[in-house]
């Protein structure tokens, strides 16, 4: 008997210190790294449970290790940041599907409209995340548009 009681105490406490275990494996950031260390200080995209946030992408292409934008103005950059987040998404655990926010950060909001025709189209079925759009002073790289992502993981 006295054994039995000894067992279900343990159990008890096992279960009890497992929950807290969880929720805090479960809460702690991680930091991605999936091009290998940055040049930077920042990281492409932190998980905290199931949520990724995307740090803002501009429009360099792979090729240019993050040096050129590319050219073409704004519908080609637009273009390559959606390509650049869709890549980030994928190597991180999710994709555009699964993308619930994007605040995007603009050096001529009346290019606002050529930037929305291009960004439409990286999500299927009328199905767009929440979005915020502001204008600024000035972009990394002379960028003519930034946009960050909050994304939940397949």
């Amino acid at each position: 008997m006295q054994n039995l009681r000894l067992m279900h105490w343990t159990r008890a406490l096992v279960l009890v210190m497992a929950v807290p275990l969880a929720a805090a494996a479960q809460n702690s950031v991680q930091f991605l790294q999936p091009y290998g260390p940055t040049t930077r200080p920042f990281s492409p995209a932190t998980r905290v449970g199931n949520t990724l946030y995307l740090a803002g992408q501009v429009g360099t292409a792979a090729d240019a290790k993050g040096s050129a934008i590319v050219p073409g103005g704004i519908s080609a950059e637009t273009k390559q940041v959606m390509l650049n987040i869709k890549d980030v998404l994928e190597k991180s655990g999710s994709d555009m599907e699964h993308v619930a926010k994007c605040t995007v950060f603009m050096a001529d909001m009346k290019e606002w409209d050529a930037m929305n025709e291009v960004y439409r189209t990286f999500f299927k079925d009328g199905k767009f995340p929440a979005r915020s759009a502001f204008g600024t002073s000035g972009l990394a790289l002379n960028a003519r548009v930034e946009i960050e992502c909050i994304a939940v993981v397949k």
